[in-house]
């Protein structure tokens, strides 16, 4: 069992969901610029790091 091909789409899908919640307290909450950032940068990296993961996994067929 390969735990690259588990951890590329769950990196992914949390980079996504810490975008999406980045931009919601960006557009509906006052101004908390730490939040906001961490959240953005947090789901950037976990983004950038589950495509990079998926994009680097071979299959060995």
């Amino acid at each position: 069992m390969n735990l690259k091909r588990i951890f590329g789409p769950l990196l992914t899908i949390l980079g996504i969901v810490g975008l999406i919640y980045g931009a919601y307290l960006f557009l509906n909450e006052e101004p908390a610029w730490r939040m906001i950032t961490v959240s953005l940068v947090l789901g950037l990296i976990f983004f950038s790091s589950g495509l990079g993961l998926i994009k680097g996994t071979q299959d060995k067929s």
